[in-house]
């Protein structure tokens, strides 16, 4: 080496993974050290501030554990629960910024923000529970043993930098809170923020708050013990109180079209369409209100039926939820909620088609949505069957479909709405 150079030190390398085959490099290669591929260049490091949620868990008793075990078994538990938590976390959206000792740290909000990032969150830290159940009985089997898990949940701003650049990891007061939350809760028990509370508390269910204190604040924080969580609610729901004013245009668009289906008897396809906050979901309450008492209008003097509306809404991200839209219409047409039963859903189903000539066809496609199917069926046999029964539906009053969050929507849902259509 030439006088006057110096070899950067090892530790201070950053490195890049190749997009090819994942081997990392160090960033002054160009070319991947294991398949040859040529490298991207690095991006500088950026910083933001950003609203993050942060998941801060950690196992209690681990040293304990540690002193009984051997050390390569005590290794071997520890990785298959950060290997467990870590999938758990992820698959909801968020990003493990790292592993201390025992804990484990995810933000939800890098490098993506999502509208409802507090909302998987505390999904997510539901979930991890659930996960640990499963990864506990395996440990009673195999070692006799059993782990209890901590967790805390907070909200608020945080210094974050570019993830794509390496840069991921989250600072400031929303995740000092979240640790301070996680030592503070009890074995098995989940503690969320006052801020992600706000963000959550019409899909969840909590004990009551307290007060605790920590370090660095003045003021105690207020916590709440989390217990359940409804994996299919929002996180606030949207109320609606007071007239609607300025969507006279727009109310008569809808109500127009209705009367336009109700009059051909055939399908009329409408989307609304809007920036968050507009007032979609007020528009259609409205228009709803309107159909589901048979109110009279100009062009249809007598009052017609009421209809019937099924509804539906596409969830942003999960595991299965193709089907997710159709399967609450179903429940909806039946009356049942969520928690309801398929089996159930299935029997006020087949009530409901207990006139129609093809009944049984169509019930054994329209098990597949619920999750209930002895074997798949072809999309274009579901489509049909799903069709037949809104026609069924349609021959006793007008339907009406309203499918929520439509851009959440799988390829599979659009091509029904354009079936139907």
């Amino acid at each position: 080496m030439a006088d006057g150079m110096r070899a950067p030190h090892p530790r201070l390398q950053r490195m890049v993974a190749c997009s090819d085959c994942s081997t990392p490099n160090p960033d002054v290669a160009r070319f991947c050290m294991s398949c040859g591929a040529t490298l991207a260049a690095p991006e500088p490091s950026r910083e933001a501030r950003k609203v993050v949620t942060v998941v801060f868990a950690d196992i209690t008793g681990s040293t304990g554990l540690g002193e009984r075990l051997d050390p390569e078994a005590f290794r071997s538990i520890m990785g298959r629960w950060f290997d467990a938590m870590s999938v758990v976390l992820t698959g909801h959206g968020g990003t493990v910024e790292k592993f201390i000792g025992d804990a484990v740290v995810a933000v939800f909000g890098v490098p993506i923000v999502h509208e409802d990032d507090g909302l998987r969150a505390v999904r997510a830290a539901a979930e991890m529970t659930t996960a640990l159940a499963a990864l506990n009985s395996a440990l009673r089997t195999e070692r006799g043993v059993e782990i209890a898990m901590r967790v805390g949940v907070n909200t608020g701003t945080a210094v974050v930098g570019d993830a794509r650049a390496g840069g991921s990891r989250a600072t400031g007061d929303a995740v000092t809170v979240a640790a301070r939350l996680q030592q503070a809760a009890e074995p098995g028990e989940t503690l969320l923020g006052d801020s992600t509370w706000r963000l959550v508390r019409d899909a969840v269910v909590t004990g009551e708050p307290r007060e605790i204190s920590v370090k660095g604040h003045d003021e105690p924080v207020t916590v709440r013990s989390l217990i359940t969580v409804d994996q299919a609610a929002e996180g606030f729901h949207r109320r609606v109180g007071g007239p609607m004013v300025g969507r006279d245009r727009e109310l008569g668009i809808l109500r127009a079209a209705f009367e336009r289906a109700v009059i051909e008897e055939r399908c009329v396809l409408v989307t609304v369409l809007g920036s968050a906050g507009v007032g979609k979901s007020r528009l259609v309450h409205e228009f709803l209100a309107g159909a589901r008492t048979g109110v009279a209008t100009a062009a249809r003097p007598d009052p017609r039926p009421d209809a019937t509306v099924l509804r539906g809404r596409c969830l942003p991200y999960g595991q299965g939820i193709t089907w997710y839209p159709v399967a609450a219409l179903l429940r909806s047409a039946v009356g049942l909620d969520e928690e309801a039963e398929p089996s159930a859903v299935m029997d006020g189903l087949r009530s409901l088609l207990a006139d129609v000539e093809d009944a049984a066809a169509i019930l054994a496609r329209l098990a597949e949505p619920l999750g209930v199917a002895t074997q798949p069926a072809p999309v274009e046999e579901l489509f049909w069957a799903i069709r037949r029964f809104l026609e069924h539906l349609a021959d006793r009053s007008p339907v009406v479909v309203v499918l929520d969050d439509l851009q959440w929507a799988e390829p599979a849902i659009l091509d029904l709405v354009e079936h139907l259509s």
